[in-house]
């Protein structure tokens, strides 16, 4: 995979060849184990309706999930993150392939209880619909994408204040924003309400997952925390879900996310003869992540051993040095 759109395709629709090609080369990828279709619609403005639905209708060829980050963020009609949803639901309707909603909060902000709400009905209704978010306040990304253009400000209710550039940690002025928009890197912002993490963490149907971008020790705190944030702040701090509750949206829902796509995931994401032996070994009363935005890179506290493949990688809290016993994960070959 890598990160699409090149040149100006972000920017302008995709001709009808230009869809049959992209259909031609998912299709190929699925059927050499692909475990999915990735959408990144919000940096992709131009891309039309009709574009989309035929991409699902190729990922519904293989029953591959659709893992789509939706195109609107926010509040505003007629862009609004209700009417995306309401998009990528009725991608799914018609065309068959499972949906998967990348970090709901961080699209959703207030609105997100409505999202999870359509989300839980869809489900009702019998369409396999699944959701996700990472247990943090805050969105990133690159500063110079199209999620930045026009009127972010109102439709995400924040303003260039609440940005945080990631090199420096500094909180950005219009000035600035306008400065490194031209020159682009990595861009956090403080834009998801508390109240709206914790309903979100609450809710039954929401997978925790991570969404980590490192680059040389620089990136967002979830990368590296979102974890032990979620059972060490969150379960046993604030008693938002419990232990078990916790260890559920971070193991058995993501295998059984990808189990159908890839059955090696029936062995993942729990503890179990024959299994295999991914294992976290960390301390309920003392977990706790220590990421900061400023220091995004720290080791979270209280994790005394991790096995991969059945062969230790952490010991005693520290790292193995030059031991590498994971394995590349594939759907089913064709």
């Amino acid at each position: 995979g890598g990160f699409a759109p090149l040149a100006d395709a972000a920017y302008r629709e995709a001709t009808p060849g230009e869809i049959e090609q992209l259909r031609k080369e998912i299709e190929y990828g699925l059927a050499r184990g692909g475990v999915g279709v990735g959408f990144g619609l919000m940096y992709t403005p131009a891309a039309s309706h009709w574009e989309i639905i035929e991409m699902f209708r190729s990922a519904a060829k293989y029953n591959a999930p659709c893992y789509v980050h939706i195109r609107y963020a926010g509040l505003k009609e007629p862009n609004s993150c209700i009417a995306a949803l309401g998009e990528v639901i009725s991608a799914a309707a018609v065309s068959g392939a499972p949906l998967h909603v990348v970090h709901v909060t961080s699209i959703g902000f207030s609105q997100t209880p409505m999202m999870l709400q359509m989300i839980s009905e869809a489900r009702l209704r019998g369409l396999d619909v699944t959701v996700e978010c990472y247990p943090y306040p805050a969105t990133q990304t690159l500063i110079e994408s199209a999620v930045y253009d026009g009127d972010w400000r109102g439709s995400w209710g924040i303003d260039y204040s609440d940005l945080q550039w990631i090199e420096t940690g500094e909180r950005l002025t219009e000035k600035m924003f306008n400065e490194y928009r031209k020159k682009g890197g990595m861009v956090i912002a403080h834009s998801i309400p508390e109240e709206v993490v914790k309903s979100t963490i609450a809710n039954p149907d929401v997978i925790i997952a991570s969404d980590g971008m490192m680059s040389e020790g620089k990136g967002h705190p979830r990368g590296v925390g979102s974890f032990s944030r979620l059972l060490g702040k969150y379960v046993r701090e604030e008693k938002i879900i419990t232990l078990q509750e916790g260890l559920r949206k971070i193991t058995i829902m993501p295998a059984r996310r990808l189990e159908e796509i890839a059955p090696v995931f029936k062995n993942k994401g729990r503890i179990s003869v024959g299994a295999d032996a991914d294992i976290t070994i960390f301390d309920p009363e003392n977990i706790i992540d220590q990421a900061t935005y400023e220091e995004p890179a720290k080791y979270s506290k209280g994790i005394r051993y991790v096995l991969v493949n059945g062969i230790i990688v952490v010991d005693e809290g520290a790292l193995v040095e030059n031991v590498y016993p994971g394995k590349g994960v594939r759907g089913v070959v064709r």
